[in-house]
C-alpha cells in the first residue's frame, strides 16, 4: 500500500474504532485541492495546524485533520489484522477499486471497500440481481434464472448474500460454473470465499450486521452492474425498494423488474424500469435499455 492509500484511509476509514470522526470522500477532495492550492509545504516536514487554518480550516477541523493522520499505529494494526483474515482494503484511489463505484457515485463512493476473494473478478463485466428475502416461486425461478444465464453468458453476477432471492441467484450461478461477487452488511472476516466468489464490504473487515449498512450496500450492487435485475420488491417500501428507486433516481445503471403483475414492478416500469420476462434472459446484452424515467421528465 503507497503513503497516499495510506492516508486516504487514515481519513476516511473507521478502523475499527467506531468514534473516529472521519472525512467524508467530499471532505477529501476539497482537503486535497487546498492543498495543491497551497503549495508552499516545505517537502522535509509533514502537515500542520498553522498550514490548514492558513487554508482556511478552523483550528478544531484542523486538529480534527491532523489527529485522523496521525493514527498510523493504528492502521498498522488494522491493516495486519485484515491480512490475518484475508481481507484486503480498496481505497478509493486504489487501482483495483470498482471503476464503476468511482464513476457512478462520484463523490458520494465509499472511501473505502474492504474485499476477500478473487479481485480479478471487480475488473470483469457483471450483472446484478436484487430482490426480497420472503420471496415467491415465481420470483424465485426469476432469481435462479438470472444467475444460470449470468453463468452461462460470461458475466460476474453482483448480489447481496441475504436470504431470498439474493442467495438463490448466487447459488445458481455458481452451480451453473459462474461467478459471484456478494456485497455482504455483516463481518467480511467470517466469509470463506472459494475460488469463483469475491466478498465485499464498506468500511471495515470487522464491522456487524446493522440495518443502515444493508440499506448502504445496495448503492453498490445496484451501480456495479451493466444491468440491475429486480426479482421482487415490496411497493414503496423496504431495501429492495428504496435502492431500485434510488437507482431510477440517479441513472446508476438499467433496471429490469420481474414481469409478476404486482403493484410494486408496475409502479417501478413507471417510474422507468423495463419489465422483463424469463425468457428473455437468455439474451442479457440485447435487452432493451431505457435511458430516462420518471423522475426525468
Amino acid at each position: 500500500m503507497t503513503p497516499r492509500e495510506e492516508g486516504f484511509l487514515l481519513l476516511t476509514s473507521q478502523l475499527g474504532d467506531p468514534n473516529r470522526r472521519v472525512l467524508s470522500a467530499a471532505q477529501v477532495r476539497v482537503l486535497a485541492e487546498r492543498v495543491r492550492a497551497a503549495a508552499c509545504i516545505p517537502e522535509n516536514r509533514e502537515l500542520e495546524d498553522r498550514d490548514l487554518m492558513g487554508m482556511g480550516y478552523s483550528r478544531e477541523m484542523a486538529e480534527r485533520i491532523l489527529g485522523l493522520l496521525n493514527d498510523t499505529v493504528l492502521l498498522k494494526h488494522y491493516l495486519r489484522r485484515g491480512e490475518r483474515a484475508h481481507c484486503q482494503a480498496l481505497s478509493r484511489i486504489s487501482e483495483a477499486y470498482p471503476v464503476t463505484v468511482h464513476n457512478r457515485l462520484g463523490a458520494e463512493a465509499p472511501g473505502c471497500l474492504w474485499a476477500k476473494g478473487d479481485l480479478s473478478l471487480l475488473s470483469r463485466p457483471a450483472v446484478a440481481l436484487v430482490g426480497s428475502r420472503d420471496i415467491g416461486e415465481q420470483n424465485l425461478a426469476f432469481a435462479r434464472e438470472v444467475g444460470r444465464q449470468a453463468a452461462r453468458q460470461g458475466f460476474v453476477l453482483i448480489s447481496g448474500n441475504a436470504r431470498g432471492a439474493d442467495r438463490a441467484a448466487q447459488e445458481s450461478c455458481l452451480a451453473s460454473g459462474g461467478d459471484v461477487i456478494a456485497v455482504v452488511a455483516d463481518e467480511l472476516e467470517r466469509h470463506t470465499p472459494c475460488g469463483h466468489i469475491l466478498y465485499l464490504s464498506e468500511d471495515g473487515f470487522d464491522l456487524p450486521f446493522s440495518a443502515q449498512r444493508a440499506l448502504s450496500r445496495n448503492r453498490l450492487i445496484h451501480c456495479m452492474g451493466l444491468r440491475t435485475f429486480v426479482a421482487q420488491s415490496s411497493c414503496q417500501h423496504g431495501g429492495t425498494w428504496d435502492g431500485t428507486v434510488k437507482n431510477l433516481r440517479f441513472g446508476w445503471s438499467p433496471v429490469y423488474i420481474f414481469e409478476d403483475g404486482s403493484p410494486a414492478a408496475a409502479l417501478l416500469q413507471e417510474m422507468g424500469a423495463e419489465g422483463v420476462e424469463l425468457v428473455q434472459l437468455h439474451d442479457i446484452a440485447s435487452l432493451p435499455i431505457r435511458f430516462f424515467g420518471l423522475f426525468d421528465q
